[in-house]
């Protein structure tokens, strides 16, 4: 038994079972057993893992003189305290920050140059000098039936996407240089940006009113052979692709954020169409983060993209678009126009020298009082929407024609206009904007204003934002024949219901919630 004990020790010494290796057996004791001799080549990490073996063995057999080998630290309950608040401070922490700052916000923003594929008309004008003279029967313009195809970029035109988001409600806002849009392209827009994976969110989209933007994309009974052509599916898609890359985008940066309001009144660069007083209110939004760096602005003032004239065939923003990348140069940050109650509203001037100077005005006004604006970490974010149901539009020959003409006159279009449209709500802290699906005449605006102070310290007017239904009137100007009122196509009680569903929006939003 002896020799077999010593056998074995020198066995483990010589590398026993566990330094591997091919068995091969031995006599050990008068009995025959297998053991695993030592490999013939090893390598530099198993020589010494074989010798810190022996050492072992040696210490565990030597007994007098051996030292305790080196011990792991047990984990104590301290430590294990300290793993916890990590895991609290790291993971737990923001979400009951988020629970305690319901008013807290985050933003982000982005632009892109919308791509206008070569050959589409301009939207906005139905004068002869945009018209072909014959329609494109024959095909000869590729994305053009009855307006000639533009013929340069004389500024590029945009969209702009802000997207605003606090615990339970985000607000995807997009600004872009188009004549308008019309409820078919925004529930598009809507459907690809959920196709897109980007969160559900309210979606306000509102066009600048250039008359000078990319025609051929809505499939408009309204618009289509009156100012911006009937639809071209390659021009529409690629301005709605467009769209959601720059939403995306601006979904991607999104950051915490400060912001502030300032509404004042603006430069004096407009006149009314129907002789009466307009509303030339500037409205800023400023967006920074919490060290004051810039995000976005959104501006709000009514004015017609039309200083640029129907003969004018290049690309532009007109004087908001302009304007915008003013401002955008010298913040470092998407400026996001946003129209007002515009029907009755047109530029003072005309003409592309006197575009150049108004646009540097109304961006030397909005830069002045953007470093007015203190910014704030906490402002509640709100959005509600409202389904609006319209009267049978008709249009009357009487305002179109001639005033000779009985009232009674008219033409139904129930059939090719829709006879419900939508309103939206955004409100940022104390201040309220809600869309009109059209252009709302200036003292319409007004009256929506003064009957939201009461809830609101600013109540605004997101005009031409997700769709577009003509005109809409005072009662007694819709009556009166004039271009304006020919758009009136909904009645001349129009204005007022629209009017009435806005204000009445403004006063549910005050009630809190999103929905």
């Amino acid at each position: 038994m002896a020799r077999a004990g010593e056998a074995g020790r020198r066995d483990r010494a010589n590398g026993g079972p566990t330094a591997g290796g091919r068995r091969r057996a031995a006599d050990v004791g008068g009995r025959r057993i297998e053991r695993w001799p030592e490999p013939e080549a090893r390598t530099v990490l198993a020589r010494r893992t074989s010798t810190e073996v022996r050492r072992r063995a040696e210490r565990r057999v030597g007994g007098a003189g051996r030292r305790a080998l080196p011990r792991r630290r047990p984990v104590t309950l301290a430590r294990r305290l300290v793993a916890a608040a990590v895991f609290a401070v790291l993971i737990v922490a923001p979400a009951v920050a988020a629970e305690r700052c319901p008013d807290c916000l985050q933003a982000g923003a982005a632009t892109i140059n919308l791509p206008v594929p070569a050959g589409t008309p301009l939207a906005g004008y139905g004068a002869w000098a945009r018209r072909l003279t014959v329609p494109d029967f024959y095909e000869r313009f590729t994305h053009t039936f009855w307006f000639k195809p533009h013929t340069g970029v004389l500024d590029p035109v945009v969209a702009r996407a802000l997207v605003l988001e606090s615990p339970g409600t985000r607000v995807v806002w997009i600004a872009a240089d188009l004549i308008a849009v019309d409820q078919s392209f925004t529930t598009r827009v809507k459907r690809r940006l959920s196709d897109a994976g980007v969160g559900a969110a309210t979606l306000v989209l509102s066009a600048s009113h250039t008359h000078s933007g990319p025609g051929a994309f809505l499939d408009s009974a309204l618009l289509g052979a009156v100012s911006v052509d009937r639809e071209d599916p390659e021009v529409r898609d690629a301005l709605a692709g467009a769209i959601v890359d720059v939403v995306r985008r601006a979904d991607a940066a999104k950051s915490p954020a400060h912001v502030g309001v300032l509404v004042a009144p603006g430069p004096a660069l407009t006149t009314g169409r129907l002789g009466q007083p307009v509303d030339q209110t500037l409205a800023l939004l400023k967006i920074v983060t919490p060290t004051g760096a810039p995000i976005a602005i959104l501006w709000n003032y009514a004015i017609h993209g039309t200083m640029l004239g129907p003969a004018n065939l290049k690309l532009s923003g007109d004087i908001m678009g302009v304007a915008a990348q003013q401002i955008e140069r010298e913040l470092g940050a998407p400026a996001l126009f946003v129209n007002g109650a515009v029907g009755d509203v047109s530029p003072a001037r005309h003409g592309l020298d006197a575009m150049t100077a108004a646009s540097r005005e109304l961006a030397t006004a909005v830069m002045s009082s953007w470093t007015k604006i203190p910014a704030t970490p906490r402002a509640p974010l709100r959005a509600q929407t409202m389904t609006l149901t319209m009267h049978e539009p008709r249009l009357s020959l009487r305002n179109c024609l001639a005033s000779w003409l009985p009232p009674g006159l008219t033409i139904p279009l129930g059939r090719v206009l829709p006879s419900q449209t939508e309103l939206v709500a955004v409100g940022v802290g104390r201040t309220a904007w809600v869309t009109i699906p059209g252009e709302l005449q200036s003292g319409l605006g007004e009256l929506v204003k003064h009957a939201s102070a009461p809830d609101w310290e600013h109540g605004l007017i997101a005009g031409v934002s997700n769709d577009y239904l003509g005109y809409f009137l005072t009662a007694r100007d819709a009556a009166t024949p004039s271009y304006v009122a020919c758009a009136a196509v909904y009645g001349p009680g129009a204005g007022e219901r629209v009017a009435r569903a806005a204000a009445e929006l403004l006063r549910r939003l005050a009630g809190g919630g999103s929905r």
